[in-house]
């Protein structure tokens, strides 16, 4: 395959895993499909939102940071002077700016899934709930058994809700880095040989 094509074909997907990654982390605020948390959260009321989410991993890392770079693998697709060399070596470096973002996200997501979300619960013994992250201690045990996710009171389902959300973003930086990752291999060997967009028309 040229590395004209190529690149468009890693640019398309990674558009998609971008809008994955920013729609994600989006959501992420409104646990429980509810605005109610997020507004208490920001009226200091105590953390309703869990803090990985503030990062921002999945807005600017899986998705600004991979976006950006995306945009520009894909222009390097088109055949330009010398063979466009100098976009497709430039390439490499949007392309080491797209691995470094799915790292930042990839790692934001898996924290979260490690520590579990911000929730209600009630500790036996205590006289009342209050807010915290159960699930904080345990190294992520928590995801293989749903009695415990029992034991968040408020936001509703927001286990399920984390890890749906979480999890996607997991899967969207690890495909995100492989991409990001070929395309600093395919941008070497354009910048060496061309996008061999000639060789086609001829």
């Amino acid at each position: 395959m040229c590395t004209g094509k190529c690149s468009k074909a890693i640019a398309i997907p990674l558009y998609v895993l971008a809008g994955v990654s920013i729609i994600c982390n989006i959501i992420a605020f409104f646990p429980g499909w509810s605005t109610e948390y997020a507004q208490e959260d920001r009226d200091g009321k105590g953390d309703r939102i869990t803090d990985e989410v503030k990062y921002m991993g999945g807005f600017i890392g899986g998705g600004l940071m991979c976006l950006i770079p995306a945009i520009h693998i894909h222009l390097t697709s088109s055949n330009g002077c010398c063979a466009n060399r100098c976009g497709m070596f430039l390439s490499i470096g949007f392309a080491a700016a797209g691995v470094v973002g799915a790292l930042y996200s990839l790692a934001t997501a898996a924290l979260v899934l490690a520590n579990g979300p911000v929730c209600l619960f009630k500790v036996i013994g205590d006289k009342d709930a209050s807010w915290g992250r159960p699930f904080m201690n345990n190294s992520g045990s928590y995801l293989g058994d749903s009695e415990l996710w029992k034991t968040c009171l408020k936001p509703d389902d927001v286990v399920e809700f984390n890890i749906g959300l979480f999890a996607t973003l997991l899967v969207a930086a690890s495909v995100e880095l492989v991409l990001c990752a070929i395309q600093m291999v395919n941008g070497l060997f354009g910048c060496i040989c061309g996008t061999c967009g000639g060789k086609e028309e001829a």
